[in-house]
């Protein structure tokens, strides 16, 4: 049993662009794939698969390299709210990650969005990570 599936589903994606495979398989949760989702959207990963009819459900993740340097496209995931010490934040105190050039994903009372968003909708919660 895991005490922090988020923090697993993100070590396991910091471990495969340090690896540099092309592939990782994370175990699947409601939270997980809106996480997958909003990394799609903001070009983080290439690609992402819902597996729903293994056991147990599973996303599988493309990882995103640049063609000329080979590079991945996530340099940093870094996990901030965690179970034993939560991290809330109002509007007002939205981090800006990198300056702008990188995301927080906030989990609010519409659900999991960036910090961009939260802040264009007037809305605070718990900020789940860092991704630039």
């Amino acid at each position: 049993m895991l005490t922090d599936p988020i923090a697993d589903y993100l070590t396991r994606i910091r471990n495969a662009v340090s690896a540099r495979h092309r592939v990782v398989e994370i175990p699947s949760s409601k939270m997980k794939k809106e996480m997958t989702k909003i990394l799609f959207d903001k070009g983080y990963i290439l690609n992402y698969k819902f597996e729903e009819e293994t056991f147990p459900k599973t996303i599988k993740i493309a990882l995103k390299y640049h063609q000329q340097t080979k590079e991945p496209a996530i340099s940093m995931l870094k996990r901030v709210s965690t179970p034993g010490l939560r991290k809330y934040v109002g509007v007002d105190e939205l981090p800006r990650v990198l300056n702008g050039l990188g995301i927080a994903i906030i989990s609010t009372s519409r659900g999991l969005m960036t910090d961009k968003e939260a802040r264009a909708l007037r809305v605070g919660g718990e900020v789940i990570c860092y991704v630039c």
